[in-house]
């Protein structure tokens, strides 16, 4: 009495596939990528209220604001603003891009002036030191795991 098998060919794994677990929706979506940018959101209002200062000083550091036409798939909110009616503009934020390499400059320019701010830190800390009482600037971290013996 053996049982009539199917040919292992034929089988599928559909039924085996786990159910994926309910996640909570981004509040902001994810453009579709473009070669050569980086996208941003940027402040437009704040409760209500127009931060022109913010949108201003990020569209000269060079961020564009982005077409709604360009990404249909960003449902944008109705804005009551002119300037920013053909936007992308999702709960007071407006969708911008940059060029590859103007992000990275930035990036490398903050970089530095961390660096310096960390520089000038260290420095004076150091003119305070005293041989009698050293003081020892170790900016190493050590991660352990279990008990540590």
């Amino acid at each position: 009495m053996s049982k009539q098998r199917q040919n292992r060919e034929f089988e599928t794994r559909e039924k085996t596939i786990r159910k994926q677990a309910w996640k909570r929706p981004t509040v902001l979506p994810d453009p579709t990528p473009q070669d050569g940018y980086t996208f941003h959101w940027v402040r437009v209002s704040t409760m209500g209220q127009p931060d022109s200062t913010n949108v201003s000083s990020k569209l000269r550091e060079g961020w564009e604001p982005v077409r709604a036409e360009d990404h249909p798939e960003i449902f944008s909110d109705a804005v009551a603003d002119a300037r920013f009616k053909d936007n992308v503009i999702v709960g007071g934020l407006m969708l911008c891009k940059a060029p590859d390499e103007l992000v990275q400059e930035r990036t490398e320019y903050y970089d530095q002036l961390t660096e310096s701010q960390m520089n000038s830190v260290d420095n004076n800390l150091m003119r305070e030191n005293d041989p009698r009482m050293p003081i020892f600037n170790d900016r190493k971290s050590k991660v352990t795991f279990g008990r540590g013996n």
